[in-house]
């Protein structure tokens, strides 16, 4: 088999066009930066409602309002203590309130690759 020529002589360099290369850089890491957070946020999505859900079915089981305000209350103290502000009192009853608005986990999982948690409704400003 015959070795395929080059067009340019062996002895000269291909000019690199290096604005071209920085911009395809970028555009790379842009594409899996936009592709990780949207992975992210679906997977966060995903975990709000199945605290809620957890929370309201086994815990408050719809009937103990008293009871599971307290529980609420004490768990949101100790995943606050280890997870930070994204788990304070009203943002667990906002995620309660999310599982009770959407009960089927299969419609959830179709909206959450969508939408993220504050296009759910579940803003700051939400009252629950």
């Amino acid at each position: 088999m015959g070795k395929i020529k080059s067009e340019l002589p062996a002895n000269v360099e291909t000019p690199i066009d290096e604005s071209q290369v920085f911009e395809r850089v970028v555009n790379i890491i842009e594409n899996r930066k936009h592709r990780a957070g949207a992975f992210a946020n679906r997977e966060i999505t995903l975990m709000y409602w199945e605290v809620g859900q957890y929370i309201d079915s086994i815990i408050l089981d719809g009937k103990r309002a008293g009871y599971g305000k307290r529980i609420v209350a004490e768990l949101a103290q100790l995943l606050t203590e280890r997870y930070g502000n994204s788990f304070e009192r009203t943002k667990i009853t906002r995620m309660i309130k999310f599982a009770k608005l959407f009960p089927d986990f299969e419609i959830v999982a179709e909206l959450a690759q969508q939408l993220s948690w504050c296009a759910l409704g579940m803003s700051d400003n939400l009252a629950v």
